[in-house]
Protein backbone atom coordinates (compact mmCIF):
# COMPACT_ATOMS: atom_id res chain seq x y z
CA UNK A 1 0.00 0.00 0.00
CA UNK A 2 1.13 3.49 -0.73
CA UNK A 3 1.55 5.89 2.20
CA UNK A 4 -1.23 8.38 2.95
CA UNK A 5 0.87 11.39 1.97
CA UNK A 6 1.67 9.86 -1.41
CA UNK A 7 -1.99 9.01 -2.06
CA UNK A 8 -3.04 12.58 -1.26
CA UNK A 9 -0.21 13.93 -3.41
CA UNK A 10 -1.51 11.77 -6.28
CA UNK A 11 -4.96 13.28 -5.78
CA UNK A 12 -3.45 16.77 -5.89
CA UNK A 13 -1.48 15.95 -9.06
CA UNK A 14 -4.51 14.40 -10.77
CA UNK A 15 -6.61 17.48 -10.05
CA UNK A 16 -3.81 19.90 -10.91
CA UNK A 17 -3.13 18.08 -14.16
CA UNK A 18 -6.80 18.18 -15.06
CA UNK A 19 -7.02 21.90 -14.37
CA UNK A 20 -3.77 22.56 -16.23
CA UNK A 21 -5.00 20.65 -19.27
CA UNK A 22 -8.29 22.54 -19.20
CA UNK A 23 -6.42 25.84 -19.15
CA UNK A 24 -4.22 24.60 -22.01
CA UNK A 25 -7.32 23.73 -24.06
CA UNK A 26 -8.76 27.16 -23.33
CA UNK A 27 -5.69 29.30 -23.98
CA UNK A 28 -3.73 27.34 -26.60
CA UNK A 29 -6.49 25.44 -28.40
CA UNK A 30 -9.09 28.22 -28.10
CA UNK A 31 -11.84 26.05 -26.59
CA UNK A 32 -14.10 28.26 -24.44
CA UNK A 33 -15.30 26.45 -21.32
CA UNK A 34 -19.07 26.33 -20.85
CA UNK A 35 -20.69 27.09 -17.48
CA UNK A 36 -20.77 23.39 -16.50
CA UNK A 37 -17.05 23.12 -17.34
CA UNK A 38 -16.36 26.05 -15.02
CA UNK A 39 -18.24 24.36 -12.18
CA UNK A 40 -16.28 21.14 -12.77
CA UNK A 41 -13.06 23.14 -12.54
CA UNK A 42 -14.15 24.42 -9.13
CA UNK A 43 -14.69 20.85 -7.89
CA UNK A 44 -11.30 19.75 -9.27
CA UNK A 45 -9.68 22.76 -7.58
CA UNK A 46 -11.39 22.03 -4.26
CA UNK A 47 -10.42 18.35 -4.32
CA UNK A 48 -6.88 19.23 -5.37
CA UNK A 49 -6.41 21.80 -2.61
CA UNK A 50 -7.72 19.34 -0.03
CA UNK A 51 -5.34 16.72 -1.42
CA UNK A 52 -2.40 19.10 -1.14
CA UNK A 53 -3.39 20.12 2.38
CA UNK A 54 -3.67 16.46 3.40
CA UNK A 55 -0.31 15.62 1.80
CA UNK A 56 1.38 18.43 3.71
CA UNK A 57 -0.48 17.67 6.95
CA UNK A 58 0.14 13.92 6.87
CA UNK A 59 -2.89 13.03 9.00
CA UNK A 60 -3.31 9.86 11.03
CA UNK A 61 -6.04 7.34 10.21
CA UNK A 62 -9.04 9.41 11.34
CA UNK A 63 -7.76 12.60 9.71
CA UNK A 64 -7.04 10.72 6.51
CA UNK A 65 -10.61 9.47 6.45
CA UNK A 66 -11.99 12.97 7.01
CA UNK A 67 -9.88 14.44 4.20
CA UNK A 68 -10.87 11.54 1.95
CA UNK A 69 -14.55 12.03 2.74
CA UNK A 70 -14.43 15.72 1.80
CA UNK A 71 -12.44 15.01 -1.36
CA UNK A 72 -14.92 12.23 -2.16
CA UNK A 73 -17.84 14.66 -1.76
CA UNK A 74 -16.14 17.03 -4.18
CA UNK A 75 -15.61 14.15 -6.61
CA UNK A 76 -19.26 13.09 -6.29
CA UNK A 77 -20.53 16.62 -6.92
CA UNK A 78 -18.11 17.18 -9.80
CA UNK A 79 -19.02 13.80 -11.25
CA UNK A 80 -22.69 14.75 -11.06
CA UNK A 81 -22.03 17.95 -13.00
CA UNK A 82 -19.87 16.09 -15.54
CA UNK A 83 -22.55 13.41 -15.86
CA UNK A 84 -25.15 16.10 -16.55
CA UNK A 85 -22.94 17.54 -19.27
CA UNK A 86 -22.34 14.11 -20.82
CA UNK A 87 -26.11 13.57 -20.83
CA UNK A 88 -26.62 16.94 -22.57
CA UNK A 89 -23.97 16.02 -25.16
CA UNK A 90 -25.79 12.81 -26.03
CA UNK A 91 -29.24 14.34 -26.46
CA UNK A 92 -30.70 14.37 -29.96
CA UNK A 93 -30.09 17.79 -31.58
CA UNK A 94 -33.77 18.75 -31.42
CA UNK A 95 -33.84 18.20 -27.63
CA UNK A 96 -30.74 20.23 -26.74
CA UNK A 97 -31.69 23.30 -24.65
CA UNK A 98 -31.23 26.78 -26.07
CA UNK A 99 -27.89 28.46 -25.43
CA UNK A 100 -28.04 30.67 -22.38
CA UNK A 101 -25.97 33.53 -21.02
CA UNK A 102 -22.34 32.93 -20.12
CA UNK A 103 -20.94 32.02 -16.71
CA UNK A 104 -19.67 35.54 -15.91
CA UNK A 105 -22.98 37.17 -16.83
CA UNK A 106 -24.96 34.73 -14.68
CA UNK A 107 -22.69 35.21 -11.68
CA UNK A 108 -22.77 39.02 -12.03
CA UNK A 109 -26.51 39.34 -12.65
CA UNK A 110 -28.24 36.77 -10.44
CA UNK A 111 -27.98 35.91 -6.74
CA UNK A 112 -25.51 33.05 -6.18
CA UNK A 113 -28.03 30.23 -5.66
CA UNK A 114 -30.19 31.28 -8.60
CA UNK A 115 -27.12 31.58 -10.86
CA UNK A 116 -25.93 28.12 -9.82
CA UNK A 117 -29.38 26.65 -10.46
CA UNK A 118 -29.38 28.12 -13.98
CA UNK A 119 -25.82 26.91 -14.62
CA UNK A 120 -26.55 23.37 -13.44
CA UNK A 121 -29.53 23.08 -15.77
CA UNK A 122 -27.05 23.45 -18.60
CA UNK A 123 -27.59 25.01 -21.98
CA UNK A 124 -26.90 24.40 -25.64
CA UNK A 125 -23.28 25.43 -25.33
CA UNK A 126 -22.78 22.72 -22.69
CA UNK A 127 -23.93 20.12 -25.22
CA UNK A 128 -21.21 21.16 -27.69
CA UNK A 129 -18.06 19.02 -27.44
CA UNK A 130 -16.00 21.64 -29.23
CA UNK A 131 -14.82 18.96 -31.63
CA UNK A 132 -12.18 17.74 -29.15
CA UNK A 133 -11.94 14.10 -28.19
CA UNK A 134 -9.31 11.62 -27.10
CA UNK A 135 -9.91 7.88 -27.40
CA UNK A 136 -13.43 8.76 -28.54
CA UNK A 137 -14.26 10.52 -25.26
CA UNK A 138 -15.15 14.22 -24.99
CA UNK A 139 -13.73 16.56 -22.36
CA UNK A 140 -16.83 16.09 -20.18
CA UNK A 141 -16.55 12.31 -20.47
CA UNK A 142 -12.88 12.45 -19.44
CA UNK A 143 -13.80 14.71 -16.52
CA UNK A 144 -16.39 12.13 -15.45
CA UNK A 145 -13.76 9.37 -15.64
CA UNK A 146 -11.34 11.45 -13.54
CA UNK A 147 -14.00 12.20 -10.93
CA UNK A 148 -14.74 8.46 -10.71
CA UNK A 149 -11.00 7.74 -10.26
CA UNK A 150 -10.85 10.41 -7.54
CA UNK A 151 -13.83 8.87 -5.77
CA UNK A 152 -12.21 5.43 -6.02
CA UNK A 153 -8.98 6.74 -4.46
CA UNK A 154 -11.00 8.26 -1.62
CA UNK A 155 -12.87 5.01 -1.00
CA UNK A 156 -9.55 3.15 -0.84
CA UNK A 157 -8.21 5.74 1.63
CA UNK A 158 -11.30 5.45 3.82
CA UNK A 159 -11.36 1.62 3.74
CA UNK A 160 -7.64 0.99 4.21
CA UNK A 161 -6.76 -1.01 7.31
CA UNK A 162 -4.84 0.62 10.16
CA UNK A 163 -1.05 0.54 9.95
CA UNK A 164 0.52 -2.35 11.83
CA UNK A 165 2.90 -1.11 14.48
CA UNK A 166 5.71 -3.30 15.40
Amino acid sequence: MIPNRVAFLLIFLLCGGSLGFGIYLEIVQGLEPCPLCMIQRLFFAGAGLLGLLAAVHGPARTGSRVYSAFIGLSALAGGGVAGRQVWLQHLPPDQVPQCGPGFDYLMDTYPMLEALAKILRGSGECADTGGWSFLSLSIAEWALVLFIVLLGLCIVQIARPPAISG
